[in-house]
Parts: structure tokens; C-alpha cells; sequence
């Protein structure tokens, strides 16, 4: 069977739809088609592209080497389809995208990724939620966001599919002159000072405890718990608190002098920052086209 003059857009559908829910019978309800026509399409498409695409694992369907190389063309040709229908058509009126925004791209990363999102699809609403990365991707896993910009927590892969698009580290702030500054290895001064400590639901706490332990001080705590900003510059610069956090949510700060860092001879930890979106989430234009503009937001942003 030749590809291009029998490779029809069912065969796509059918396709993408497999791969999402893992199973024929519940592609076939989701298509609202029989399950004879779903295999009957799955075994045409994999006759034309001459490979299987799945493995069979019991009474379902696992995406194997070939699947995931195709389902990647195949996901970015339908979502160009469906970007030019809305388009030609003006859109839905109704169309929204939710989106979950960690600390570290609330403060930068994310708007201006908004504004250029609203440029290219003006039509579509745009609803950001902050909040603790366990919320944020159970709402993620759940269906009731989008995606999620930020750090991948440790412990919430399950069920997600991260795209990176670059290491963050954490850092060390604190107001400018502070005392720790004159010395040369601010590590042995870390235990002399107020703490601000990211609270035990936040992704970056386990590289904090893990650089807190590689210095000596696996039982210390903070008497401040917080990654937000506002919170933790007012404390860092009416006194001599210092600040675990991430750099992308005082990058600002740094940058114009209104917080300091402190230089350790031995950094924190760094942590990969991207887009992370449900594995089970079905292909979305206005989804793809954020993802796109937090991708050139980055390329854009001080350091890049």
C-alpha cells in the first residue's frame, strides 16, 4: 500500500488517538467509531509505513521506537492543520488555555511568553495559576490544566512527558552589603543567619536539603518558609535574612542590584526547567503555540 496516495487523515487520527489512551477499544469510543474500523486503520497505516508502531502488552497498546519517531510528525502536522482550520474559520470564541506557572517562570519566563501567545492567538484566553508544584500537577494529570512552565518536581513524573528547555540553578540571596558577603567561604556563615528555606512541597526543597547535608547541616531550618517573591525580597532586604530560591525568580533582582548573591565555592544544585503536559492529553493548537512561545521566550530572556 503506498503511503502518499493512500495515507488518509482517519489514519492520523486514528493513530494519535491509540497512542494517547494505549488502547483500540477506547480510541474507538473516543472516535466514536467501531473497534474493527480503529484496528482496521491501525493495521493500514502500519502496512503503508511498513513497521509496527506498538507493542502489545496484555489487552493494550505501548507506543514502541517507531510510534514515538512518527507520533512526534504526526502530532505537529495535525496541530498545523488545526492551527490553519481556526484560522480560516476566526477561531472559537469560547477557546481557552490553562496554564500552570512555578516560582522560577512566573516572575519572567511566562509573560512573556503570554504576550506573544495573545499576539498569535488573540482569540484564545489565557488563565494562569500559581501554586505548590504537588497542586499544579495533580491539576495537570487531572485535565484541568493545560501545561505546566517550570521545574519538573522529583517525585511528579508519573504520567507526564517533560520537554526541557534549560538547567536553572538555586541560589543564595541577600540584601546588598550583608555581612556574609565579606567572606570568603560564606558556607561556614550560612548557620549565623535567619533563614529563608523553601517550604517541603516545593520542587527545589530537596536540593536545598541535599546541599544542606553536603555542608554539615542536615537538621537545620529556616525560620521562614516560602518561594514567593514578594514575600521573601521584602525579608531579604529589611534584613539579614538569606534565601534559598530559585535565580529565575530574582534574576530581576540581581540584575539591577536590589538583591546580592552570595558566591559559594561549591554551588546548589541545578535543576532543568520546561514544559511538562499529561500523557494522556489529547493534541491541542493553541497548547502547541504556547509551548512554542515559552520556547523563543527563552532564547530571548538575560542570560540565554
Amino acid at each position: 500500500m503506498n503511503f502518499e496516495t493512500h495515507l488518509r487523515l482517519r489514519h492520523v487520527r486514528t493513530f494519535l488517538e491509540i497512542a494517547r489512551v494505549e488502547s483500540v477499544s477506547v480510541a474507538a469510543d473516543r472516535l466514536n467509531i467501531t473497534q474493527p474500523a480503529v484496528s482496521r486503520s491501525l493495521k493500514e497505516l502500519e502496512e503503508m509505513l511498513g513497521t509496527p508502531l506498538f507493542d502489545r502488552v496484555g489487552r493494550g497498546l505501548t507506543l514502541n521506537e517507531a510510534g514515538r519517531v512518527f507520533q512526534a510528525h504526526a502530532g505537529a502536522s495535525m496541530v498545523e492543520l488545526m492551527r490553519g482550520h481556526d484560522r480560516l474559520a476566526g477561531g472559537d470564541p469560547n477557546a481557552h488555555l490553562s496554564v500552570g506557572a512555578l516560582p522560577t517562570a512566573a516572575s519572567d519566563l511566562l509573560p512573556r511568553a503570554a504576550l506573544a501567545f495573545h499576539a498569535e492567538l488573540p482569540q484564545v484566553r489565557l488563565y494562569v495559576l500559581t501554586g505548590p508544584n504537588w497542586l499544579l500537577f495533580n491539576q495537570l494529570r487531572d485535565g484541568a490544566l493545560d501545561l505546566v512552565v517550570g521545574r519538573l518536581p522529583e517525585r511528579e513524573a508519573t504520567g507526564v512527558t517533560f520537554r526541557q528547555l534549560y538547567v536553572e540553578d538555586v541560589v543564595i540571596v541577600c540584601r546588598p552589603g550583608h555581612p556574609i558577603l565579606s567572606h570568603d567561604r560564606p558556607e561556614q556563615h550560612i548557620a549565623d543567619f535567619t533563614l529563608i528555606l523553601p517550604p517541603e512541597g516545593a520542587v527545589i526543597f530537596p536540593t536545598v536539603e541535599r546541599y544542606l547535608a553536603s555542608i554539615g547541616l542536615p537538621e537545620l531550618r529556616g525560620a521562614f518558609e516560602t518561594v514567593a517573591l514578594t514575600v521573601g525580597r521584602k525579608i531579604v532586604s529589611a534584613s539579614d535574612a538569606l534565601w534559598f530560591i530559585s535565580r529565575g525568580v530574582v534574576a530581576d533582582d540581581l540584575a539591577s542590584g536590589f538583591l546580592g548573591m552570595v558566591e559559594l565555592s561549591s554551588p546548589l544544585l541545578s535543576g532543568p526547567v520546561g514544559i511538562s503536559t499529561a500523557r494522556s492529553a489529547p493534541v491541542s493548537v493553541a497548547r502547541s503555540v504556547f509551548a512554542d512561545c515559552v520556547t523563543r521566550a527563552v532564547t530571548t530572556q538575560p542570560g540565554a
